[in-house]
């Protein structure tokens, strides 16, 4: 006789290759998510060590910068120095001058005649003093203009003063204004 199988094999046959299909699925799964997990572990770890150079790399601009500000400062001092030293030269060279320049008020000052005042403002010298007259003010003037270390003598002020305690009827107190033909040195010495 002939056997006739009952038994639902399409069904079990389609059941087998379920199970298959399913337990390749879940193994693709497993094997595609190992896989994103072990490239992830490796992106992370790049990313992990870039960030580190990168620490690195800031400290290292940090570090710059300090020493930058550093030889920035000891270049602003050098070149403090260098002018202090530039003025320093510049006043040993214009010592002589002003010596000169009160050497050459003493001789031009006739007798009779004396300062009570005097100020400097760059090349410009105002004299403040008394003379027992005229003339010896004219003369005064006269030999300030004839000095080769001042010119333009200007007369801003004279007042006679009565009964000023000398022996003379009048004193006159005078003010002078005039400039240093060596006052430009002067002048750059002094800044």
């Amino acid at each position: 006789m002939a056997q006739i199988n009952l038994l639902p094999w399409r069904e079990q046959l389609r059941e087998e290759k379920k199970r298959g299909f399913i337990s390749t699925l879940i193994g693709g799964v497993i094997i595609a998510a190992g896989l994103v997990f072990l490239v992830h572990q490796q992106v992370q770890q790049k990313i992990d060590l870039q960030d580190s150079r990168n620490e690195y790399l800031l400290s290292q601009i940090q570090q710059l910068d300090v020493q930058l500000t550093e030889i920035s400062d000891l270049q602003k001092k050098k070149n403090e120095i260098r002018d202090r030293m530039n003025v320093i030269s510049d006043l040993q060279g214009v010592r002589p001058g002003i010596v000169r320049i009160f050497d050459e008020l003493v001789r031009t000052l006739p007798e009779g005649v004396y300062y009570t005042n005097l100020t400097r403002e760059g090349s410009q010298l105002s004299l403040i003093g008394v003379a027992q007259s005229y003339s010896k003010l004219t003369q005064l003037l006269r030999r300030l203009e004839s000095s080769n270390w001042f010119s333009e003598a200007d007369l801003s002020n004279a007042v006679a003063w009565e009964n000023a305690g000398i022996n003379e009827n009048d004193v006159n107190a005078f003010s002078i204004d005039l400039n240093l033909v060596f006052g430009e040195l002067l002048q750059e010495a002094g800044e």
